[in-house]
């Protein structure tokens, strides 16, 4: 059996791995019960923010590739979570909307992330927060 190196767990890119690994899976189990996906979360959140997006405007909104948000939004169609309505002024654009269903669920959704942040972040002092969040920022 091969063994790790030894500056592994100094890692920087273990260590984000493994936190994100840890956030992603928290999260995952808040939304088990809604039928949502982590990314399907994070597109509803989107839509919240600014109804009517274009998915390239959604996915520049959201820094997510075309291909990626593509099989989201069907998902999420299918589901019955968003309405894709044409453009008005160009036919051939759809613009993306939540739908009632993901409406009436909006305040529970986002105090699920919110509840999934306070909890993940708990262990840290204020100040810890605000130097964690911008150096993660820093990153992207």
């Amino acid at each position: 059996m091969e063994r790790l190196p030894e500056d592994l767990p100094e890692c920087l890119v273990f260590l984000l791995g493994k936190a994100y690994q840890k956030a992603h899976g928290d999260f995952k189990q808040r939304l088990r019960p809604y039928g949502l996906t982590n990314m399907q979360h994070l597109v509803l959140e989107g839509l919240w923010y600014r109804e009517g997006m274009t998915a390239a405007e959604l996915g520049k909104c959201l820094v997510l590739d075309k291909a990626t948000l593509s099989g989201v939004l069907e998902r999420l169609a299918e589901a019955g979570w968003i309405e894709k309505k044409p453009d008005p002024s160009d036919r051939r654009v759809q613009q993306l909307y939540p739908s009632d269903k993901a409406n009436a669920m909006k305040d529970q959704l986002v105090g699920e992330r919110k509840t999934a942040n306070e909890e993940m972040m708990s262990r840290f002092t204020p100040e810890e927060r605000m130097l964690l969040k911008r150096l993660l920022r820093d990153l992207m």
